[in-house]
């Protein structure tokens, strides 16, 4: 085993080595992000719930409403709430589907794809804030190995529900 530089910090148990503080690393800096997404997403209808869906809006295909709510980990009735929060602020619309009359899309605004480019932007500085301690090559390296790890051990997994599982 290697010991690592004098200025590493110490785990939960006071040691130094590496070995078996990635779990301990891994949860204290998701708590951390945690709490620092949801303080950041504090003005938006549902909080970081609001997010997720104001981003799978911007950021996929139109989704339906069903497939929104299934893809989240949300209720669907609790879905139909938070929709209704995010269209009386102007952030989505719901659209009704050209090929389905029956389904419903939805659809970030104008408003919605500003706001959540500026949330974006907050999270962003959020995470190099929880990151401080780190070059920022550094804090680049630390997201694209982590990006990597976590596509490796779950390579099918839906990143949106993930983080929507992780935050609830």
């Amino acid at each position: 085993m290697t010991t690592p530089p004098a200025t590493a910090p110490a785990g939960p148990t006071g040691d130094t080595h590496l070995g078996g503080s990635l779990g301990w690393s891994l949860a204290a800096l998701l708590r951390e992000w945690s709490a620092s997404v949801t303080a950041t997403c504090a003005e938006l209808p549902h909080g970081s719930r609001g997010y997720q869906v104001l981003a799978a809006a911007v950021h996929d295909a139109p989704p339906t409403q069903a497939a929104l709510a299934a893809r989240l980990g949300i209720d669907r009735t609790v879905m139909t709430y938070l929709l209704d929060d995010l269209v009386a602020q102007g952030l989505v619309e719901r659209r009704q589907d050209p090929a389905d009359r029956r389904v419903r899309r939805v659809v970030a605004t104008d408003r919605g794809r500003t706001v959540l480019a500026d949330l974006d932007a907050r999270v962003h500085a959020a995470e190099d804030g929880l990151l401080a301690s780190l070059a920022p090559a550094e804090r680049d390296d630390l997201r694209r190995l982590l990006h990597h790890a976590a596509t490796g051990a779950a390579p099918d997994d839906d990143r949106c529900a993930v983080v929507g599982r992780t935050l609830t």
